[in-house]
């Protein structure tokens, strides 16, 4: 299936990833519509920095996945569904629980559930690495067992359950990308590689940062929203869950490393206790397998490898480092 000329509803639009995939599908001549959390601010989220002959060809509809009648609404006249709305924030997801449970869980019932009754063409639903908890094995596959280490965790383990039972119960066209971590433009600061990037930016030589140890997989933005085009566009990805990684893991603290050298700058890492997992909750590491998503769809990561990795985070700086883009941002607190 070519996604041109389709109508496609991207919950979670306003956000980080949401926000790329808009500017992506309407490069590629989709009619978009973009589901935003509902605020009297009317703010668009992300979507406000969007270039303007962007912005004049996306439909807004502003609601909230936690409203079945809402996702109904938005879902009935499109052909192809992107279910990335979500709450992700892990410290967060500590001390608010239920909230996870409500958007993460429940939201995404609404939305398989609207797309059930609308039958809807595609739908690709948003899981995350985070449900495979540390390692028990790496590369990781999509056969590793799943482990809630974090509230977050075992929501995103349920939503995922719940879009495969749609599959397995009523045929729903579903299809699961499970994305390790992304950075790029617009990311909060409740990432690491932002807050590093705006920590040095600021003039900081001493980073404050949590865990060093653990390892990541990480994968530039531009690369994961081609993953999730690669998997609505395939006939062979419904029924499937698959990790959209770049087959390369790098520690936090080589990470910080990387960065500072990057920017010129000497750093000192100091070991914030604030931004510190519960040690039972910490996910030590995480590495994709990647054999699966490139089987069926024929996805390949642009930014893979340490070369890869460093040219992503050039684009990166270059965009922190902007006076008008670093203001958007409260560089002097620890963002949950």
């Amino acid at each position: 299936m070519k996604l041109e000329n389709k109508k496609i509803l991207i919950t979670g639009a306003d956000g980080f990833i949401g926000s790329h995939l808009t500017e992506k599908l309407v490069n590629k001549g989709c009619r978009v519509k973009a589901f935003i959390y509902y605020n009297s601010f009317n703010s668009w989220g992300w979507l406000d920095h969007a270039p303007e002959d962007i912005k004049t060809q996306v439909e807004i509809f502003a609601g909230d996945v936690r409203d079945p009648f809402g996702v109904s609404t938005a879902v009935e006249d499109c052909d192809v569904v992107f279910h990335l709305a979500a709450l992700i924030a892990i410290p967060y997801s500590y001390h608010s629980p239920a909230t996870y449970i409500d958007t993460n869980i429940k939201g995404t019932l609404n939305v398989m559930q609207a797309v059930r009754t609308h039958d809807i063409e595609k739908v690709v639903h948003t899981s995350t690495s985070e449900v495979y908890g540390s390692a028990q094995f790496v590369p990781i596959t999509e056969e590793h067992p799943l482990q809630g280490q974090s509230p977050y965790s075992a929501s995103k383990i349920g939503a995922d359950q719940i879009a495969w039972s749609f599959f397995t119960s009523f045929d729903t066209p579903v299809a699961t990308i499970r994305p390790f971590n992304t950075y790029g433009p617009r990311q909060s600061l409740r990432a690491v590689i932002p807050t590093l990037i705006t920590q040095i930016a600021t003039g900081n030589q001493k980073i404050k940062l949590g865990a060093l140890s653990p390892t990541r997989d990480f994968n530039f933005v531009d690369d994961i929203t081609e993953a999730f085009v690669k998997i609505a566009e395939s006939d062979t990805t419904t029924g499937k869950t698959m990790n959209a990684g770049s087959n390369y893991e790098i520690s936090i603290e080589d990470t910080a490393k990387t960065i500072a050298r990057l920017m010129n700058k000497k750093i000192e890492i100091v070991s914030d206790e604030a931004r510190l997992r519960p040690e039972k909750s910490e996910v030590n590491r995480l590495w994709a397998d990647n054999r699966k998503i490139k089987e069926f769809t024929g996805w390949q990561p642009k930014y893979a490898g340490i070369n890869g990795f460093e040219k992503g985070l050039e684009h990166c700086i270059e965009w922190y480092t902007d006076p008008d883009n670093l203001s958007l941002f409260k560089t002097d607190i620890y963002n949950i």
